[in-house]
């Protein structure tokens, strides 16, 4: 019932804070067999579990990628329904990732089209982010990314205009 470890160490507070997010990914780090107790935290009926176990996934990921491999359907099923800003940014950072085939990267992309419409600015930006990442190779992609991010540059929140300026500059030097 390591689960439910999780799950523990995870709750508590609010939304403001990360809590023990940076403990299990380092544990998590440690153990990599351990990754599949924290992404079924993504499913907690507790939003700040949800949040926290999505930060902590997407730290791991960083690092250590072919983990989200064997989570690849179930992830992707998530970012298509879950309407919290936590899990979409975090899934827009992870999900790029992913080896996907190209209906899967179709799917994918569309839904962070989607992710621009959200409230969150944070959600926006990762979704830019994940955008670029996943146009990246492909010309036609690359082309309508290039597009958007200079749309976004100038139209976009703060956040977006930065992030947006970044990338244009990474795209330019390819």
């Amino acid at each position: 019932m390591e689960h439910a470890d999780f799950s523990r160490r995870l709750r508590g507070g609010d939304r403001r804070s990360i809590g023990n997010a940076n403990q299990v990914a380092a544990e998590v780090q440690r153990e990599p067999k351990r990754f599949a107790e924290l992404i079924e935290c993504l499913w907690s009926d507790d939003p700040v579990v949800r949040m926290r176990a999505a930060d902590a996934a997407e730290k791991v990921s960083l690092h250590k990628p072919r983990l989200l491999q064997p989570f690849k359907a179930e992830l992707l099923g998530l970012a298509d329904e879950t309407r919290q800003a936590e899990l979409r940014w975090h899934l827009a950072l992870m999900l790029p990732r992913l080896s996907l085939t190209p209906s899967e990267r179709e799917r994918v992309r569309e839904r962070f089209r989607d992710y621009l419409n959200d409230r969150s600015s944070l959600v926006k930006t990762s979704a830019i982010q994940a955008l670029a990442e996943l146009a990246k190779g492909n010309a036609t992609r690359e082309a309508e990314v290039v597009e958007l991010l200079k749309e976004t540059s100038r139209k976009g929140t703060p956040a977006m205009r930065a992030r947006s300026r970044i990338l244009l500059v990474q795209f330019q030097k390819t």
